[in-house]
């Protein structure tokens, strides 16, 4: 089982979360004027997600290539022994 926290898993969450309680917050205020405002909100949403996204296939990447380069280097030592 993984870390119990994970904090890209919490800024996604908080990012989704606060980025609808916007939305519905502007069409309470604005009405039909806050369309242009919500697709905004609703883009800078996908932006983060992305981020989360990128930054969560960077780490996984970087593990990745780590457990392939020690599985060599105990290879190695195990061959020259």
């Amino acid at each position: 089982m993984g870390k119990s926290f994970d904090p890209l898993r919490a800024l996604a969450i908080a990012s989704q979360a606060l980025g609808f309680v916007l939305i519905i917050t502007l069409e309470t205020v604005l009405g039909d004027a806050a369309r242009p405002w919500q697709g905004v909100t609703l883009g800078a949403m996908l932006l983060v997600a992305m981020g989360v996204a990128l930054v969560r296939r960077y780490r996984r990447n970087k593990a990745r290539k780590a457990a392939v380069e020690q599985a060599r280097k105990a290879s190695e030592s195990w061959m020259s022994d």
